[in-house]
Formats: structure tokens, C-alpha cells, sequence
């Protein structure tokens, strides 16, 4: 039989991997729909002449990622830097 602890433990696991899925699903979605609305921008001439995943799209991307991350996992560190963690 699994100890109170173990199973408190394991759901917080669970629990832990469920909402890191959903703040990843929301972010990817936010970030792809983001860089959506930006090719939609490019007029058709423009973008005969550049890659669809050129240097910039791939700086854009890296960008919105680290925002993204930021944005998301920045109140869990400075609360976990306030614990002395």
C-alpha cells in the first residue's frame, strides 16, 4: 500500500506536469499566433525574396520565447529567490 507521503508526492508530480503543459500549450500558441500576425503583415513582393524561416523569423521566434518565459516563470523565481532557495 503507497504511504500518504508517496501518494502526495505523486499527485503533486501530476499535478505539477498538467499545469506545465497547459502554461507550454498556452505560450506556444500565443508565440505561434504572434508570428502569424506578422507574416500576414509582409506584403507579397517582400516575401518572395526572403525564406519563410529566414534569419529574422528565427530571431523573432527566439525572442518571443525568452518574453514568453520570462513572463511565465519570472513570479516563481523571484518568489523562490525570496525563500533563499
Amino acid at each position: 500500500m503507497i504511504s500518504v507521503l508517496a501518494q502526495e508526492r505523486l499527485l503533486g508530480a501530476a499535478l505539477g506536469s498538467i499545469f506545465t503543459g497547459v502554461v507550454v500549450f498556452a505560450q506556444r500558441r500565443s508565440i505561434y499566433g504572434t508570428i502569424a500576425e506578422n507574416q500576414s503583415q509582409i506584403t507579397p513582393q517582400s516575401q518572395m525574396g526572403e525564406p519563410i524561416f529566414g534569419e529574422k523569423s528565427h530571431f523573432e521566434l527566439a525572442q518571443l520565447w525568452n518574453k514568453a518565459v520570462d513572463q511565465t516563470l519570472g513570479p516563481v523565481i523571484e518568489s523562490l529567490s525570496s525563500r533563499g532557495w
